[in-house]
């Protein structure tokens, strides 16, 4: 343990950033990127096989950054391929930690300088099995962003009454989350296969059942999502029902095989009580319901991060 405290004082970061067809917002988040006061040591860019010249921009984009690393997909492997991808390519450039961010996220200029002190100042205080550290994700118009808020621990001020301006979370979003690299190495990457949602409050989940990560309040990133709701299962239209089959089906599968039947039953009986409720669509109710069933069988395995013989540590 003592050598991850260690690694802290020569911390080096890789951004990652996974994206597909949102070339517009993409640009604000590099430019985003660009303003940090502790700038990244490396970024990472994923392309989800975007079709909208997202591939000629990455291709021809030069940032100040000490490594650019872009990777086209050949595939669209949604956010939680992207994800895992992404995490695994910054491991294998030797990255301390990695500051893993959607496209439509653009952090303030302090973020990263401030999520690396509250994760350094929270170590000091918890020790150092602490796995991830995340920003307070606002919504554009500066209002708390409410698809994004991590899930608190009983205790969470515990922290905050030390002086230490952060809160303990079980799990967060992948909107702003900094993960060190023995996190990886213990616990492997996202769930690749689960696609689109559910992904980032599963894995943050796996990662902090030993100790809870931190919320460092100070450092903010703004979500351009297009509307500030949160998502429960009376909300499933003809637009949206893509997710929702992925991430019933993904939810369904981590209460069954990580959690219990009775948990699995539990999660059924809460989505089939939504759906009705909130007047959904009876044919699209049954495409939910077949997704439930489809979990049973749904139980993708933990990859873990590879190093690359062809790349040498950041900063070599």
């Amino acid at each position: 343990m003592d050598e991850r405290q260690d690694r802290l004082m020569g911390v080096k970061v890789a951004a990652v950033v996974v994206t597909y067809n949102r070339l517009e917002k993409l640009k604000k988040v590099l430019a985003a990127l660009e303003r940090q006061t502790r700038r990244p040591d490396a970024l990472v860019l994923l392309d989800n096989a975007s079709t909208d010249g997202t591939r000629e921009f990455l291709d021809a984009y030069q940032g100040p950054f000490d490594r650019i690393d872009v990777t086209h997909l050949s595939v669209n492997t949604g956010g939680a391929g992207g994800f895992s991808a992404g995490m695994n390519r910054g491991y294998a450039l030797g990255a301390d930690f990695v500051w893993v961010m959607d496209d439509d996220g653009y952090p303030e200029p302090e973020a990263l300088e401030r999520l690396e002190a509250g994760y350094q100042a929270a170590v000091q205080v918890s020790g150092p099995n602490v796995p991830f550290a995340c920003s307070m994700v606002k919504f554009i118009d500066g209002t708390i962003c409410e698809m994004n808020n991590p899930v608190p621990t009983w205790d969470w001020g515990r922290a905050l009454a030390l002086g230490v301006n952060v809160v303990t979370v079980e799990r967060c979003s992948f909107v702003s989350v900094l993960i060190p690299r023995w996190v990886l190495e213990m616990y492997g990457l996202p769930y690749k296969e689960y696609f689109i949602w559910f992904d980032d409050a599963e894995y943050t989940t796996r990662i902090s059942r030993t100790c809870p990560g931190v919320q460092v309040l100070d450092s903010v990133v703004i979500h351009d999502m297009g509307r500030n709701k949160g998502v429960n299962f009376g909300m499933i239209d003809e637009h949206n029902a893509w997710k929702f089959r992925h991430g019933i089906r993904n939810e369904a599968s981590y209460h069954l095989h990580h959690e219990g039947r009775a948990e699995y039953l539990l999660f059924c009986a809460t989505v089939e009580r939504q759906m009705r409720r909130g007047g959904v669509d009876p044919r699209l109710r049954v495409q939910m319901t077949k997704e439930l069933l489809a979990a049973v069988r749904f139980n993708p395995v933990i990859d873990y991060p590879t190093p690359s013989a062809e790349v040498a540590e950041l900063g070599a």
